[in-house]
């Protein structure tokens, strides 16, 4: 029987491809495709029992895993790493995207890089990175089975807060990772965060601790894929205000029943 990519893999080039049009961009970028064999190369039929061992499954995750990655890394190399739009590209050393998983059930979301992160071109690599990343080990996940990004793709000077109309020029880049990975939850890190993923002006204190839909009504018109949003406090924030995790924890672990993750009796 001849392989053809997933509907799921199929859904994550189309959706690239639809964003390609509302950025305005008039050609359309080559894509390695999943051909099927040639006659030649047809496989003799494996007798059922040995079918039936093995499930078509992985065979279709692995099809739509490489389709989200190779949608990724276009939108990376092709226009977010040449991105003009505000006037963070002017003093940036280098923009950066995003690492983990691309079929994730979870996502995190910063709100744009600092320092470390500018010089070494990934999310969240410094102190408040290493919080993060125990963090995640808390919920018995490593980076590479989740997904981390920021809102905007430049360091803001100073490590400074992004501004609305920067979060707004930088907006679109996140709402193309999120069409492509489709995850099922989404971790807001920070008010900054929050505010962009769920068109709120509300402060994280009243958010956090609890589910909130996406997209959400504001945001209904830009065909999002759904998710649940936790919102909780950002990994520099802890590190301010230390007797803070423990409020970051119990939302993490309302993340971990939602998405039937055992909880540990300690986390790690």
């Amino acid at each position: 029987m001849a392989h053809t990519t997933s509907d799921a893999a199929a859904k994550a080039i189309q959706a690239w491809l639809v964003n390609e049009r509302r950025l305005g961009i008039g050609h359309v970028v080559r894509r390695a495709t999943i051909a099927p064999p040639r006659a030649s190369e047809e496989t003799p039929e494996r007798p059922a029992s040995e079918r039936d061992a093995r499930s078509a499954a992985p065979a279709a995750s692995l099809d739509s895993s490489a389709s989200a990655a190779e949608a990724l890394r276009v939108l990376d190399e092709q226009h977010v790493r040449t991105c003009t739009r505000c006037e963070l590209h002017k003093t940036r050393r280098q923009t950066v995207f995003g690492v983990g998983s691309p079929q994730p059930e979870i996502v995190f979301v910063g709100e744009g890089p600092g320092a470390d992160e500018d010089r070494v071109g990934e999310p969240f690599v410094g102190r408040a990175g290493q919080l993060l990343t125990r963090m995640i080990a808390a919920m018995t996940l490593t980076r590479d089975q989740v997904y981390i990004c920021n809102v905007v793709k430049c360091r803001p000077p100073g490590n400074r807060t992004p501004t609305p109309e920067e979060s707004a020029a930088c907006s679109e880049y996140l709402w193309t990772q999120l069409r492509i990975l489709r995850p099922r939850v989404i971790i807001a890190l920070g008010r900054p965060a929050m505010q962009t993923l769920l068109a709120t002006s509300a402060p994280i204190s009243r958010m956090r601790g609890e589910f909130h839909d996406f997209p959400p009504p504001a945001l209904a018109h830009l065909d999002l894929p759904p998710a649940r949003v936790m919102p909780t406090f950002h990994p520099a924030y802890l590190l301010r205000s230390p007797n803070e995790k423990a409020k970051a924890w119990a939302d993490l672990q309302e993340v971990m029943r939602a998405l039937g993750i055992p909880i540990p009796t300690r986390p790690r």
